[in-house]
């Protein structure tokens, strides 16, 4: 029976549908794909308007302010909102990050700016802790000592970095903004 003969098919029988030499097929080159040159540029995200600050304790520990926390530190000491700090939404960004097939696959660079307006480098070799709190003490120690380093082979895995952000972006760059 020839192709042209066939009925449409009925609403019972609407099962997979098979692509015809017909239909057009459309392909986009993300750059990424085995059809693209040899070096590949990563692809550079900046998480900016962090809220990574640190406050003192009562027992004279540095703590990253957090909403949960220090909610009358914010209220009467700075006379700010306690809602607008949640360095915690950081955090859940920089693990899906990290966990992305781009970072798997050595094709994503991360930064991080705060409110503050201090730059991160996050090296493609660091880690973030699972847990906030190993997290927050992480960027605590970040915020007092401006960079930390790996245990053996000395690579530094986070370091604060000179603003503007424009000078660490290759020339020609495409710039695309998210909320």
């Amino acid at each position: 029976q020839n192709q042209d003969d066939e009925e449409p098919p009925s609403k019972k029988n609407r099962g997979n549908v098979i692509a015809s030499e017909e239909m057009p097929t459309v392909t986009l080159d993300t750059g990424v794909g085995p059809k693209s040159s040899s070096k590949k540029q990563p692809i550079i995200v900046l998480l900016d308007l962090a809220t990574l600050e640190t406050v003192k304790n009562k027992r004279g520990v540095y703590e990253l302010l957090n909403c949960d926390d220090h909610r009358e530190i914010c209220k009467r000491k700075l006379k700010k909102d306690p809602n607008a700090y949640r360095p915690d939404i950081l955090h859940q960004e920089m693990l899906a990050l990290q966990d992305s097939p781009l970072n798997k696959a050595g094709l994503l660079k991360i930064y991080v700016a705060t409110q503050k307006k201090v730059l991160i480098d996050i090296h493609a070799a660091t880690r973030i802790p699972r847990t906030y709190k190993r997290f927050a003490g992480l960027m605590v120690q970040l915020l007092h000592k401006m960079k930390i380093k790996a245990g053996q082979d000395h690579t530094t895995l986070l370091k604060v970095i000179k603003n503007p952000f424009s000078q660490y972006l290759p020339a020609g760059t495409r710039c695309f903004g998210m909320s």
